[in-house]
């Protein structure tokens, strides 16, 4: 892969994998439709993708550092008794949904639906209508202090949807925070708690595989820029997408989506 394919790539999934716009759909649509990194073969391309993800899975880590810290310690101190400490375990329940349909419709999603253009055509411009909808009529009130193990468990429940390219976890998890009454800044940041042990677990589960490390060795310099990238820019795009939440609703995200599908089927010649 090209110096500039690999850069571009980086680029789509520091920013895709936080705003509710579909990382894995992206990558897909730019590789697959605009030959952006095209001539990969279909392993390369998947442990490439995980690999992207391993950089945006350490821009959580180091951002939001200092709040694992507190779960963690306050969760096995405290438990559920404390603020904090309960979002840990939280988090657990809230990873389980996803972690057993992973594991049991991979092979499917990989095999039926990851190059369905129709599908993530059709995923972007409902999800994106979604969004909209969850956020301009749900409440506004609720904190992640406020958060129960129910809702930890129905957002969870909601990442399922993210293996299909086109929903995005982040869309996903956030929409169903605040049709639960969440604000918006912190269903986001539980949107990005949540990813942490989910995107952990794939990439563990990956690397199980004895083909991914004839891959990676093959292609180390170009694994490790793109990590590079997709960490600096996704620790940006955090940042800033939590302050454009403060004050904004998820109508510009609504409106891409929908431009974004209706280009991905005029150029395979649906519409």
């Amino acid at each position: 892969m090209d110096f500039i394919s690999i850069i571009i790539l980086g680029f789509i999934q520091g920013i895709a994998e936080f705003l509710p716009i579909s990382s894995s759909a992206h990558l897909i649509i730019f590789r697959d439709l605009f030959g952006i990194g095209a001539g990969m073969d279909a392993h390369l391309a998947l442990t490439f993708d995980l690999a992207l993800h391993f950089g945006t899975l350490l821009a959580i880590g180091i951002y939001f550092f200092k709040d694992f810290i507190n779960m963690i310690s306050k969760g096995f101190t405290k438990g559920v008794k404390d603020d904090e400490g309960k979002i840990l375990w939280y988090l657990v329940a809230g990873t389980v949904p996803a972690a057993i349909a992973g594991v049991l419709f991979e092979d499917v999603i990989e095999n039926a639906i990851r190059n369905n253009y129709v599908i993530i055509a059709l995923a972007l411009a409902i999800m994106g209508i979604i969004i909209y909808c969850a956020d301009k009529y749900s409440d506004n009130k609720k904190t992640i202090k406020k958060i129960t193990i129910k809702d930890a468990i129905i957002i969870g429940c909601s990442q399922v949807l993210a293996l299909i390219p086109g929903f995005s976890r982040s869309g996903t998890t956030i929409a169903t925070g605040r049709v639960l009454g969440l604000n918006r800044e912190d269903a986001a940041k539980f949107s990005f708690y949540l990813s942490a042990p989910v995107v952990a677990g794939a990439l563990v589960l990956q690397l199980f595989k004895k083909a991914t490390w004839t891959v990676i060795a093959g292609h180390i310099g170009t694994f490790i820029l793109g990590i590079l990238i997709s960490f600096i820019v996704g620790l940006l795009c955090i940042k800033y997408l939590l302050k454009y939440l403060h004050n904004h609703n998820f109508k510009i995200f609504m409106i891409y989506r929908l431009i974004l599908a209706l280009i991905v089927l005029i150029m395979i010649g649906v519409a």
